[in-house]
């Protein structure tokens, strides 16, 4: 193996290793107000940018559409969030936050935000930023990759 390739696998392991546990602790912290990873992700995605339709939140947190359908349905019966008809194209439906929803990341987020941050604090915020634009930059490349 050449010296790029010996970094590129160990930068893959560092980066995935730091992924699990990171992810490990901030999804724990999500179950404890009784919500899934993908449900908090939605709840999240609604609360700060508005309706949305729900392809396109599938779409921007990488989820199917079987997987979206699924987790749409239990924030509904939950009462976290409502479904609505788009007026223009009957084939599109949106999500919005209820009241309900609205006030539980109200409360919830705060805390969880102060968890990511405690997950965070080995990096200072130059090292954040610097790490930010590195790994868009890993994203971005990784998705021009072809793999049959």
């Amino acid at each position: 193996m050449n010296t790029n390739q010996d970094l590129s696998l160990k930068l893959f392991i560092v980066l995935s290793k730091a992924y699990k546990v990171t992810m490990e602790r901030a999804v724990k912290d999500m179950k404890k107000h009784g919500l899934s990873e993908t449900e908090f992700t939605v709840l999240e995605l609604l609360y700060h940018k508005g309706k949305y339709s729900i392809q396109r939140i599938g779409e921007k947190i990488l989820v199917t559409s079987g997987g979206m359908t699924y987790t749409i349905d239990k924030l509904e019966k939950k009462g976290y969030l409502r479904r609505v008809a788009c007026p223009e194209d009957r084939r599109v439906t949106y999500a919005e936050i209820t009241d309900e929803g609205a006030e539980l990341l109200r409360n919830i987020f705060p805390s969880h935000a102060q968890v990511i941050e405690s997950l965070m604090q080995g990096l200072s915020i130059e090292e954040k930023e610097y790490a930010i634009t590195l790994i868009k930059k890993i994203g971005i490349g990784a998705q021009e990759i072809k793999i049959d």
